[in-house]
């Protein structure tokens, strides 16, 4: 029986999605005889947690075979809690420090595919600065309008603004600062939103891409942002309404994605399908493995259950 340390909770603003995706990753292990799982809760300080009392994570993994990655954004998928388990030797599902890093970071990301062929929006990366009003008012001036506002380093679309006016573009570049040191302004993009999953060695192959999924957000919600993630209300089709060529290019584009970034074991890719051709948005080292999430809807779609899901990425972590 494999001893099977699952890290979930977080500093980072995905604590309470993080700590869903823990909660379903505990689920199905605890289903088996094959599994002994631990419950490792990370608090919003950084501080370890095993059944309720603080420990160190020397501590926390000692006789564990695996730790299952179930954190998101900060300090779980930036690289951080990677370097830890390396430090301490105890293997890990999800991309290794580096890749995690890069990825989390949209200006890296963005310049590490910029020799790929994949087509991204125009963008423009803002820095902490001392006179960042008249930045603004400069990004403002000579940048396309309408612009989508992001946090460099941050997931589940949290601090992200849609601006078409300077009022909104100005509150947008200062919520996006409350959340990354870095932030990212790139042009909007009018489209029917996707994302694509893939998975490595699965069913044989080395990235198995999932069908894409067409995620068709509330009339109230401008775009997928935090609130129609997690709040319900959103249509996702699984597989989505896109023509032949449009899935073919979509799943290509994600599997370009994973290995140009150097990712392993899982990863899922946000497009934009616009009339003009398909955009790159992101891609995600940990997607979200809740009810909600989408990544477990497209393994559905494909009949791979989620208990077959995270033995196969047990087994990655273990090889």
């Amino acid at each position: 029986m494999h001893t099977i340390a699952v890290l979930r909770g977080g500093p980072s603003d995905e604590h309470e999605v993080s700590l869903k995706t823990g909660a379903t990753v505990l689920g199905h292990l605890t289903d088996t005889t094959q599994y002994r799982p631990i419950d490792v809760f990370i608090d919003r300080s950084g501080v370890w947690h095993v059944r309720g009392v603080p420990t160190t994570p020397e501590r926390a993994l000692s006789f564990v075979d695996v730790a299952f990655n179930a954190l998101h954004g900060t300090y779980g998928e930036d690289g951080t809690v990677q370097r830890i388990l390396g430090r301490i030797g105890v293997p890990y599902t999800g991309s290794d420090a580096l890749a995690s890093a890069l990825a989390m970071n949209k200006h890296l990301t963005k310049e590490a595919l910029k020799n790929s062929g994949i087509r991204m929006a125009r963008s423009v990366t803002l820095g902490v600065t001392d006179d960042l009003d008249r930045v603004i008012i400069e990004t403002f001036r000579t940048f396309p309008q309408p612009s989508v506002i992001k946090p460099a380093s941050s997931g589940s679309s949290v601090g992200v603004t849609i601006a078409r006016t300077f009022t909104d573009f100005s509150a947008g570049v200062k919520k996006a600062f409350n959340h990354s040191a870095q932030v990212l302004v790139e042009e909007f993009i009018k489209g029917k939103e996707a994302t694509v999953g893939v998975v490595d060695g699965l069913r044989g192959q080395m990235s198995y891409t999932l069908p894409p999924v067409e995620i068709v957000p509330p009339p109230t919600n401008p775009f997928f942002d935090y609130a129609a993630k997690y709040g319900g209300g959103t249509l996702e089709r699984v597989p989505g309404n896109f023509s032949r060529a449009e899935s073919d290019e979509l799943q290509r584009l994600a599997r370009v994605a994973h290995e140009a970034l150097g990712l392993r074991h899982y990863s899922r890719s946000d497009f934009i399908v616009s009339p003009h051709g398909i955009y790159f948005l992101e891609t995600n080292t940990l997607p979200g493995l809740t009810d909600q999430s989408l990544l477990p809807k497209s393994l559905a779609a494909v009949g791979v259950s989620m208990p077959e899901f995270i033995n196969h990425l047990i087994e990655l972590a273990k090889s």
